[in-house]
């Protein structure tokens, strides 16, 4: 990898992880860091328009909902287009979008309706660069380190998105409302030009394109996963405690606010009191990983979770709210990143992109839910009330699904050559 880009690159990057991945992570580093801006800007925006809870929860539901209606699709569009082209196309998409947006800010024309479909659109292109992008991770780095490509970029993603971004963009967001969302725009822009240098390869097992039917592909996927029960297993688990996590995490905006009394700068600073958190969860993962069972590592991570509903609950003192979103930062890494890692090493290179969709299904579809229930909570019984819904609905899933991660955890290899998850 020829100029100073790449030789920064060679250093970072492990070189088991191949060329293409420190392209893919180049791309990543990009596009995080003005996605991380949004992080606080985007909630910040919808508060300049309306206090309602439900209305506040419901510009989260929108970015959300587009995986439910577009994420089985993308799937199988991912697996039967070139992934490379694919991403580099929809993150055009995204940084038109942006550029769209934030010219309805600086002239003062936005309104709900147009910050609704904006957000809609932008999650829908973000639908298939996400399962574009981890099929390419898949498929371009050995089995044997997806762990460590993982860890890697999940890294980038909370220096960057949110270690960096959130306190950067309310900064950005106090100086101008739009000044955030343009530099979104082109750090997308720049994303796209960095992913178009990977080397578009053949993927193992994909048919030819007289024998494809689009219909036909997306049964195939969800056909797989459900005939897969530790697959199907992870995607309910998933799904069930994405219902009890988007209804609290729909309204964090709002509980900073009013009930911590937090200013723009000060909610920056709670996302990156999670986000330093995820950071400790990153560099602390391999080693986590070698000395204890994916299943233990799933189970702590998941109690953390539900105490830290608890917490947000009952506190009205932002340092002990900060606190508590480190810890979940933690789990937030270790959890991602291992069960990322157990579908990998489960699903069949030609079947990634359709798998992952449904998966994904499963994660935004809880989203989509837990924030309608969290808004309607919220509007109704007051602020803390999504706080509690999340804490009693996530106790009650980690009894029931206490034994079931063992099965999970050990998935055999969906391609001959991957190695088992360990025990």
């Amino acid at each position: 990898m020829a100029g100073p880009i790449g030789r920064v690159l060679e250093r970072l990057a492990p070189p088991a992880l191949g060329r293409d991945f420190r392209w893919l992570w180049s791309s990543s580093i990009v596009s995080n860091i003005g996605d991380g801006l949004l992080l606080s800007a985007g909630p910040l925006l919808v508060t300049t328009i309306t206090r309602e809870p439900f209305a506040v929860a419901l510009a989260v539901f929108m970015q959300w909902l587009p995986g439910v209606i577009v994420g089985i699709p993308a799937g199988a569009l991912v697996d039967r287009l070139d992934r490379r082209r694919l991403s580099v196309a929809v993150n055009l998409v995204r940084a038109g979008v942006l550029a769209a947006l934030t010219f309805t800010i600086a002239l003062d024309v936005l309104s709900l309706p147009i910050l609704y479909g904006a957000l809609f659109i932008l999650a829908s292109a973000e639908s298939f660069a996400d399962n574009a992008g981890s099929a390419l991770i898949a498929t371009s780095v050995p089995k044997e380190h997806l762990g460590l490509a993982n860890s890697r970029l999940t890294g980038t993603r909370i220096v960057a998105n949110d270690l960096a971004g959130p306190p950067i963009g309310a900064f950005l967001f106090g100086a101008g409302l739009a000044i955030p969302f343009g530099v979104n725009a082109i750090c997308t822009l720049v994303a796209a030009i960095l992913i178009s240098r990977i080397v578009s390869r053949p993927v193992p097992g994909r048919p030819d394109a007289e024998a494809r039917h689009l219909r036909r592909e997306i049964a195939e996927g969800i056909r797989w996963l459900w005939d897969h029960p530790p697959v199907r297993a992870l995607f309910l688990t998933i799904f069930f405690f994405n219902v009890t996590f988007g209804a609290a995490f729909s309204l964090y905006v709002l509980l900073a606010r009013e009930r911590l009394g937090l200013d723009s700068v000060g909610f920056g600073f709670l996302i990156t009191a999670g986000a330093i958190g995820g950071l400790i969860g990153s560099f602390a993962y391999p080693r986590l990983e070698r000395r204890f069972s994916l299943a233990t590592l799933m189970r702590v991570g998941l109690i953390l979770e539900t105490t830290t509903h608890l917490v947000l609950a009952t506190t009205t003192v932002p340092i002990i709210a900060g606190v508590m979103l480190l810890v979940f930062g933690v789990h937030e890494v270790i959890w991602g990143t291992t069960s990322t890692t157990v579908r990998q090493r489960a699903v069949p290179s030609a079947l990634m992109g359709r798998v992952t969709s449904v998966y994904m299904l499963g994660m935004l579809g809880g989203l989509v839910i837990g924030s309608l229930i969290g808004g309607a909570l919220a509007q109704q019984f007051g602020i803390t009330a999504p706080f509690w819904f999340a804490f009693a609905g996530s106790a009650i899933l980690v009894v029931l699904i206490w034994r079931t991660l063992d099965d999970i955890t050990h998935a055999p290899p969906g391609d001959p050559e991957a190695p088992p998850a360990k025990a």
